[in-house]
């Protein structure tokens, strides 16, 4: 790889030591591959595996695989996940060790890797609200949130000033901003041939403007988590600087084991974390943690009153929907045009107020959508956590029949009951199909279908 001949000097000019060696691994070295298993599904590491040091959820794959072709991604089952980003996970999880359930924001969170991966180190029951700018990247970041199956989450669509208005509302706040993508080198191609100076400093512009947008939201006493997949000084260093210069806030220290072999920040006092493929096994990364003064004033935004249920839309098989939740008692229902929605009693008043700031695209789990006085059970339901599986009949499918499914074929069921029917592979969810008798009805969702017809004869071994 020829590496952009203003990028060399700009590394040169840094004259620091941990960065000896970093331009010939971006050169000559090839990116590993990584992916991290979904514990709240259950889900762990193979034990022959060798594991992410810092996040023992993740592991290392010898190659890359066809992971496209494996039902076991689709299911929520696992995510693919450069392991310099797991990192997330350890900070977040030292953050809130033992601590209450809180409220976290991961502010540019598309695809949502590092959404589901605070997902697995909060404290269980954690309100998330993942949001992203971009329509398309939010919609897969919906996908992944819902894949990933967390009752308690929340993707919003949308500039990140709307989230100023949310004053102190959130305990936590992760911001993988948008940046010149120096780390992603030995991934991708593109990002050398985009790079330049000037992206450089847009890019340092754009990141400052999305600080000064996600403070507000941020309670005092709060934790604010910044992050890069780039290596300069101006949208790493610098910008932790912007943040303690210009909102008072703390550099909080969070513990990295010397064998992990994660650099300090570059000629700084403050506590930052850099990443680089000369060092560690992963691809560029840069963190820091800042702390909001807990003495800052702030009168946080209050909560808005649900309406009532009787103003709610009448659905006659509600009832029966809720059945199809476990533990349903702790779960508030609501109709949305031809949706029946669960989300945890727990935060209704929350989701109140983020739908009135926000443009909410998921929130909770999506049960079922109304057709006349039929409900039809929905893939979020399939895929979520408190799924009452036992409430319908299920169908364990092999490979072929997994994939077919997901390429959103009519699939054939030999001795299963007609109706709904809940499709499993490997003893988990899959998703719902409309069994007719000679032939069932695939309810996958259209927009998530497989479309390649490349399809191998096995699935690609990963979990």
């Amino acid at each position: 790889m020829n590496l952009p001949e203003d990028f060399v000097k700009q590394i040169e000019s840094y004259n620091c030591e941990s960065m000896n060696g970093l331009l010939e691994s971006l050169a000559q070295t090839d990116a590993s591959v990584s992916v991290r298993c979904n514990v709240g599904k259950g889900v762990s590491a193979p034990a022959d595996a060798v594991g992410v040091p810092w996040w023992p959820n993740g592991w290392y794959l010898p190659a890359r695989e066809a992971f496209t072709f494996d039902p076991a991604m689709h299911q929520g089952l696992y995510y693919v996940q450069d392991a310099s980003s797991m990192i997330l996970a350890h900070i977040v999880s030292r953050l809130t060790d033992g601590g209450r359930p809180i409220r976290y924001l991961d502010a540019c969170a598309a695809p949502g890797g590092k959404t589901t991966a605070a997902i697995d180190a909060l404290p269980d029951g954690s309100l998330v609200v993942a949001n992203e700018y971009v329509p398309t990247r939010a919609a897969v970041l919906r996908e992944n949130v819902i894949k990933w199956g967390y009752e308690s989450a929340v993707v919003s669509r949308g500039d990140t000033s709307r989230i100023s208005r949310l004053k102190g509302f959130f305990d936590i706040i992760a911001a993988d901003v948008p940046c010149s993508g120096e780390g992603m080198f030995r991934k991708e191609p593109d990002a050398v041939a985009q790079w330049s100076r000037a992206l450089v400093d847009e890019c340092a512009e754009r990141q400052r403007e999305i600080i000064d947008n996600l403070w507000p939201a941020l309670a005092p006493g709060g934790y604010f988590i910044y992050s890069t997949c780039t290596f300069n000084r101006d949208e790493d260093e610098d910008m932790v600087q912007y943040i303690i210069d210009n909102y008072g806030a703390e550099s909080v220290a969070v513990e990295m084991l010397p064998e992990w072999k994660i650099a300090n920040g570059v000629n700084t006092e403050h506590h930052c974390h850099r990443f680089m493929p000369h060092l560690t096994q992963g691809e560029g990364l840069f963190v820091a943690v800042l702390r909001k003064s807990a003495d800052e004033d702030a009168s946080p935004v209050k909560a808005k009153r649900l309406k009532s249920q009787s103003q709610q839309r009448d659905v006659p098989s509600l009832k029966e929907a809720k059945t199809w939740i476990a533990d349903s008692q702790s779960m508030e229902f609501a109709v949305e045009d031809d949706r029946v929605v669960a989300f945890p009693k727990a935060y209704a008043q929350e989701y109140a107020l983020l739908a009135s700031h926000l443009d909410m695209i998921h929130h909770g789990v999506k049960v079922a959508t109304v057709k006349g006085r039929d409900m039809i059970p929905a893939q979020s339901l399939a895929l979520s956590r408190v799924l009452n599986a036992d409430v319908f009949a299920a169908c364990e499918v092999d490979y072929a029949t997994a994939i077919a499914y997901l390429r959103r074929e009519a699939v054939t069921l030999d001795d299963a009951p007609r109706g709904y029917v809940l499709l499993t592979y490997g003893g988990r969810p899959l998703g719902f199909v409309k069994n007719l008798g000679n032939r069932a009805n695939n309810l996958y969702p259209q927009e998530w279908r497989i479309l390649s017809s490349h399809i191998p004869e096995t699935a690609p071994k990963v979990l």
